[in-house]
C-alpha cells in the first residue's frame, strides 16, 4: 500500500507480527513462528496497516512527511490483538455460589441436572430487558478490551425461548454497533432443554428449528452444546442437517463425556468443534481432514478442577488447527482474561507460548473465518494491536494474574492507555 500513514508505531522492541497464515490456520510447528520483528514498526492509515517492517526503514521512508501521529514502543512487546472465538457473554445474574459447591465436590453435570447450572442463568437472563442485558455485558467487554481482546464470538443460549434468544441476539446488535470490541454472533437455542420441555425435549428440538429462520438475521453461526441428558447426538443431528442449506455451523463436543459428536462435526464439515477434551486419535484424523478447526478451552477445565485437557501433543503431531479462547461465562469460566488463558494452556498442556499466541490470534480468527481481516499484523489487515509493558513475549504467560497490557489499539485508534492512569 502506498498510502501516508496517519499513525506509526516505533521502536517495538519485540513485534510480534504472527505473519503468514491469512489463509489457511497455523498447524503443528508452524504455531512456534511468531514472526518476531526487533526494533519494529506499523504504519497506519483509515484503520488499516499500511506497512510494517524495521523501525530504522520506516522512519527513512517516511522521514519527508510529518503529518502523523507517533507511538512510541520503546521497550515494549507489541503483538495482534487478542481473538477469543468462543464466549457466552450476555447472560443475567451470576453463579457464584456453585463455586462454592464445586470446591465441595458437587459436579457440573449434577449441579445442571437439579435445575442449576446453565439453567439458573436462563432464569436469571430471561428477567433482564435488552437495555439491561446492555448495561451488564458492556462491563464485560470493557474488560476484555482492557486485557487485549479486540475481537470477540459470542453465543446466545440463555434465552431458550424464541422472544428471549431474540433479546440477547438483539443486545449483542447493538453492542456491536457501540463498543470497540468487533462481535461476532452466534445463535445456540441448543444449549439446553429448558425446564418446561423437560417431558419433552423433542418438541423443544422443534421448536428451536422454528426459531432459525428469524434468527437467521441476527447471526453468523449456528451452535449446538452436545451434552449427556440434554442434546444427545440424534437431537444435535437433527438440529445441525437441517442448518446446512443456512448458517455456517459450530459444534460444543466432548467436553464431559464422548458421545461421538466428533464424526458428525467432521461429516458437516463444520468451521469449528470447540472443547475436544476427550477426543480419540480416530476422532481428530476426521477432524484433520474436513478442515475442521478445533478451539481448545483450558480455563474451564482449570476452574472445574479436572484435568481432562484435550490431548493437545495428538493434535499438534496429527495436524489438527487449534485456537484457544476463554469460553467466558457465569458457570464454568468466569473470565475475560485471554492472557489467563494463554498461562493455563502453557501449564496445564505444555503449549509454548508461541503457540499459545498464535492460537490465541491467527487460529482464533479463522475459527470465525475472519483470518483475511484480523488475527496478525501485515498489510491490508486491521489494526487491532497489543503493546504489552513486558520484556519479551515469554512474560505475558509468566506473570500471570496480572493485565501486562498497556495500550490497545483498535482499528487504528488508540482505545486503552493505562499510561494515562
Amino acid at each position: 500500500m502506498n498510502k501516508k500513514p496517519d499513525l506509526l508505531i516505533l521502536n517495538c522492541k519485540e513485534l510480534l507480527t504472527i505473519r503468514g497464515a491469512s489463509s489457511k490456520p497455523k498447524i503443528g510447528h508452524e504455531l512456534d513462528d511468531v514472526g518476531i520483528i526487533h526494533d519494529g514498526a506499523i504504519a497506519i492509515c483509515d484503520e488499516r496497516i499500511t506497512d510494517i517492517g524495521e523501525t530504522k526503514d520506516l522512519i527513512e521512508k517516511y522521514k519527508d512527511d510529518t503529518n502523523f501521529k507517533i507511538v512510541d514502543a520503546s521497550g515494549k512487546v507489541v503483538s495482534p490483538g487478542f481473538v477469543d472465538c468462543h464466549t457466552h457473554v450476555v447472560f443475567g445474574g451470576s453463579r457464584e455460589k456453585e463455586f462454592v459447591e464445586k470446591i465441595k465436590g458437587t459436579s457440573y453435570l449434577e449441579i445442571l441436572k437439579r435445575g442449576g447450572g446453565i439453567l439458573s442463568t436462563v432464569n436469571e437472563t430471561r428477567k433482564l430487558s435488552v437495555d439491561e442485558l446492555i448495561r451488564k455485558t458492556k462491563k464485560h467487554l470493557d474488560n476484555m478490551l482492557t486485557h487485549g481482546t479486540t475481537t470477540v464470538e459470542i453465543k446466545s443460549g440463555y434465552g431458550l425461548n424464541l422472544d428471549n434468544e431474540l433479546k440477547i441476539l438483539k443486545a449483542i446488535k447493538i453492542l456491536n454497533e457501540t463498543h470497540p470490541i468487533d462481535i461476532v454472533p452466534t445463535f445456540l437455542g441448543a444449549h439446553v432443554i429448558p425446564d418446561e420441555y423437560r417431558a419433552n425435549p423433542d418438541q423443544y428440538v422443534n421448536l428451536v428449528i422454528d426459531m432459525l429462520s428469524v434468527v437467521k438475521e441476527y447471526v453468523k453461526y449456528c451452535d449446538v452444546f452436545v451434552i449427556v441428558g440434554h442434546f444427545l447426538l440424534n437431537k444435535a443431528e437433527k438440529y445441525l442437517w437441517k442448518q446446512k442449506i443456512g448458517l455456517s455451523l459450530k459444534m460444543h463436543i466432548n467436553e464431559f463425556k464422548n458421545i461421538g459428536g466428533a464424526d458428525l462435526a467432521a461429516e458437516l464439515e463444520i468451521v469449528s468443534a470447540d472443547h475436544l477434551d476427550l477426543i480419540t486419535d480416530e476422532e481428530i484424523d476426521k477432524l484433520v481432514k474436513s478442515n475442521v478447526v478445533g478451539v481448545l478451552l483450558p480455563g474451564v477445565n482449570f476452574y472445574l478442577m479436572n484435568n481432562n485437557y484435550a490431548p493437545l501433543k495428538r493434535m499438534l503431531e496429527k495436524g489438527l488447527p487449534i485456537a484457544l479462547a476463554t469460553d467466558f461465562n457465569p458457570g464454568t469460566c468466569p473470565t475475560e482474561n485471554m492472557q489467563i488463558m494463554i498461562t493455563i494452556a502453557c501449564l496445564k498442556m505444555k503449549m509454548s507460548p508461541g503457540q499459545a499466541l498464535n492460537a490465541s490470534t491467527i487460529n482464533g480468527a479463522h475459527a470465525i473465518e475472519m483470518a483475511d481481516d484480523v488475527g496478525s499484523l501485515e498489510v491490508g489487515k486491521v489494526a487491532d494491536i497489543i503493546m504489552f509493558d513486558i520484556p519479551n513475549y515469554n512474560y505475558i504467560p509468566y506473570h500471570f494474574g496480572v493485565n501486562n497490557v498497556e495500550k490497545v489499539i483498535k482499528r487504528g485508534k488508540l482505545v486503552v492507555d493505562y499510561k494515562k492512569i
